[in-house]
């Protein structure tokens, strides 16, 4: 099904592998179009109730592949970008989801990134070597981070006279704060396991041989509770937490406790009081409130 990436489910645990270990994992535009569908598979899937990320071999992403033969298009443009055009704001606003824009200006990295974004399921990142350009924006949109020792992290754009791209000039400040998204993304440097953990980026630096124990242990955790509280859970802190008043999260959170509390809520508290494991029966692809998606 998939050629640059695996997916595997295992007892609730969806493991996507980045799986071009001989070119270090190198991101292309067909792994692109395979991560956005597995992503979007594994957010209706509820055999799925959460997602770790890795990759095979020694690294985790080595950013974009540059060799332009592995992306399928013909263009001078290593990004397969269509230099034709001369797209504008209002081209973004009005034309996104037109073919001609869709394929010939969006930035690749920022469609999986939504993807994530818009995602029913946990994921965590199991950064388990170098992890650079889109391999260290496309962590960003994930929402925890495990590093073994030897990974390394590089938002390396300006460095090689590009931009920040996949959303992180919108992720990455909130993870870490502006002013060090700032130095990261002006020098280039690649940030040890220590000065990532030292800025929140990643939850712990781990031996490589404990990388995906640790994060399969938190994915378990977290498989155990209601699989539509946390797809609201979700997306209530990443949209709430960008709006510009408190309120607009109150009227989120009322509709939110209200529908969550009538069926898997009663029986959280059934099992809390009685000393018991939850059976938690509702699903995403049919349990999901009727307010969702409220944006």
């Amino acid at each position: 099904m998939y050629n640059t990436i695996k997916y595997e489910v295992e007892q609730s645990i969806l493991t996507i592998t980045l799986n071009r270990p001989e070119q270090m994992n190198a991101f292309t535009v067909k792994m692109a179009n395979e991560l956005i569908e597995a992503f979007e598979t594994a957010s209706a899937d509820d055999a799925v109730r959460a997602i770790v990320v890795t990759g095979a071999g020694k690294a985790f992403c080595a950013g974009m592949d540059l060799n332009q033969s592995e992306h399928g298009f013909d263009s001078s443009n290593v990004f397969g970008l269509n230099e034709d055009l001369q797209p504008t704001m209002d081209d973004m606003h009005n034309r996104l989801d037109d073919p001609e824009i869709k394929h010939g200006v969006r930035d690749t990295g920022g469609r999986v990134n939504l993807a994530i974004y818009d995602c029913t399921k946990p994921i965590i990142a199991a950064i388990n070597g170098a992890a650079v350009g889109i391999g260290a924006t496309m962590t960003c949109a994930m929402d925890i981070r495990f590093a073994s020792e030897r990974a390394r992290v590089g938002f390396v754009f300006n460095k090689i006279g590009i931009t920040p791209e996949a959303c992180s000039s919108w992720f990455l400040p909130k993870i870490v704060g502006i002013s060090r998204a700032l130095e990261w993304t002006y020098t280039g440097d690649i940030l040890s396991g220590d000065e990532l953990l030292n800025a929140n980026f990643v939850k712990a630096v781990v031996p490589e041989e404990e990388l995906l124990d640790q994060a399969y242990a938190l994915a378990r955790k977290i498989a155990k509770h209601s699989p539509v509280s946390i797809a609201l859970t979700r997306q209530m802190m990443y949209r709430n937490s960008a709006e510009d008043h408190p309120l607009a999260a109150h009227k989120v959170d009322s509709l939110a406790i209200f529908y969550a509390s009538q069926v898997d809520g009663k029986e959280g508290i059934d099992a809390f009081l009685n000393k018991r494991e939850a059976n938690f029966t509702q699903k995403v692809s049919t349990d999901m409130p009727d307010f969702y998606p409220w944006w």
